[in-house]
């Protein structure tokens, strides 16, 4: 047979049926030709990636992930701090803050402007003023403040510390430092309102006793300037006081020598007192007796120029019977608003021979309660309240109700009111005012009254005719019981 055709068929196909011829190939073998095929030819068009390759990607990302919110946390806190800072120190506070402040003088209508302009620097805190009632204060103050319903800010007499420790609060070092409170205030502030090393409060004034004349009566018995000395007053007095026949006093020289009918005698009193180098503690000392002595002979017969028939001695001031009066400037008010026709002039008070000025402090400080949850917020309003062009506005709305307003506090400011006709005086003295516990109307219930009763029957007693010693060891007693009742040094 001639195969040689077989050569010319396609490929697949045999001479005969033109039907494929299929090579046998076994199933073993053949998968194992086509499994080593395979990853060839799916090689070309779809690469396979070992799945352990996949694993350094993932946590590349997550890593970049973990320092993104890192670094957003971060920002957060850096930023949360800086507004903390920001508002610390440039004051601004987001909490609302009530202070509670008790005054006693001073209308609210005196202080609003002021409360009002710190409210304007100060928008989250607002002041709570209350005028109270000077009755029974004292110990209103103690018993709230201890029953957590007492005040941010009080006000109290610069006698008053020594009944106050249990409550008030120092001053701040980080509000004002001891340097600065010196270099701000008079002596006597500095002394009144220092326990320790701290100070106890800021003084919104300055007062003391002057001395008060009728110029008309003054000019009528040919008097042109007001007595420089004690031998002055002593010759004025007899010059200006009128009698009758009988020896009735019709007019008298000046106020002074007795206790019931002297408003602030024992103010008085213990100006006389300190002037001659006495002290509380020591009424039976010879500088004692020698004032007290002083004090009586003006109401002493035969030549009394005052006695205990006359009028309240303010009212007889008023009234044209009584030429003279020692007083804390603060009576003027009262004086010129009861007769506003009176001619009055105002004097710094004599001093004895071969003596220094010196007068009787007696003014009122604010203060912050150490119970208070707002004691910071409370001193940077008070030292808000005696800056200078504070304390003038202070000044002003004061003078808008009566005939002048505080006394400045601070020392800078004396030049302002050295020239005031009715002021003048007191800011004259207030380098040499010292305090003492003797203060009238004060209505502290306390210390001052306590003391100024056994001053008082001390005095009655010697118009009764008991000596001047007895009287004064008598009194001696009492007061070294108030001192330990309160703790006085």
């Amino acid at each position: 047979m001639d195969t040689s055709n077989n050569d010319k068929l396609p490929e697949g196909q045999n001479q005969a049926g033109a039907q494929p011829i299929f090579e046998s190939v076994p199933v073993d073998e053949a998968s194992a030709q086509k499994s080593e095929e395979a990853p060839e030819s799916m090689g070309e068009e779809y690469p396979e990636v070992p799945l352990e390759e996949t694993a350094p990607a993932y946590e590349e990302n997550r890593m970049r992930y973990f320092f993104v919110g890192l670094g957003v946390l971060f920002f957060i806190i850096i930023f949360v701090v800086l507004i903390f800072f920001l508002r610390r120190f440039t004051g601004k506070n987001d909490k609302k803050i009530t202070l509670v402040y008790w005054g006693l003088w001073e209308e609210a209508q005196t202080m609003s402007p002021l409360f009002e302009k710190y409210k304007r620097r100060n928008p989250a805190v607002t002041i709570e003023y209350t005028k109270m009632d000077p009755a029974s204060y004292r110990e209103k103050l103690i018993e709230r403040s201890k029953n957590g319903k007492g005040p941010d800010i009080f006000r109290f007499h610069n006698t008053w510390l020594p009944m106050l420790k249990e409550i008030i609060a120092p001053l701040p070092l980080s509000i004002m430092a001891n340097a600065t409170f010196e270099k701000t205030f008079y002596p006597v502030i500095q002394k009144d309102l220092k326990i320790g090393d701290f100070y106890y409060g800021l003084p919104l004034e300055i007062d003391g006793l002057v001395l008060v004349y009728n110029d008309d009566l003054f000019k009528r018995a040919g008097l042109a300037t007001p007595p420089k000395t004690w031998e002055d007053v002593a010759n004025y007095a007899t010059q200006l006081t009128v009698k009758t026949q009988e020896g009735s006093i019709i007019t008298s020289g000046i106020a002074l020598g007795t206790a019931t009918n002297i408003e602030h005698f024992s103010d008085i009193f213990g100006w006389m007192f300190v002037q001659n180098g006495g002290s509380l503690a020591r009424l039976t000392a010879p500088e004692a007796r020698d004032a007290l002595e002083a004090y009586r002979k003006f109401a002493e017969s035969p030549r009394n120029v005052w006695d205990s028939d006359m009028p309240n001695s303010v009212t007889a001031f008023i009234q044209g019977k009584v030429a003279m009066i020692i007083v804390p400037s603060w009576e003027l008010s009262f004086i010129k608003l009861t007769n506003p026709d009176l001619q009055i002039k105002v004097a710094e008070l004599p001093i004895i021979p071969g003596g220094s000025k010196v007068s009787l402090a007696n003014y009122w400080v604010e203060g912050v309660s150490k119970l208070s949850r707002n004691q910071l917020e409370g001193w940077k309003f008070l030292k808000f309240l005696v800056e200078k062009e504070n304390l003038t506005t202070f000044y002003e709305e004061a003078s808008k109700t009566r005939l002048f307003g505080e006394p400045y506090s601070r020392v800078d400011m004396a030049p302002l009111l050295l020239q005031h006709e009715y002021i003048g005086p007191v800011i004259q003295q207030a380098p040499y005012m010292k305090s003492l516990t003797v203060v009238s109307r004060t209505f502290d219930n306390g210390a001052n009254d306590e003391i100024i009763k056994y001053l008082e029957d001390a005095i009655s007693a010697t118009v009764n005719g008991v000596s001047y010693e007895e009287a004064l060891n008598t009194a001696q007693k009492g007061v070294e019981q108030v001192f330990q009742k309160y703790t006085i040094e």
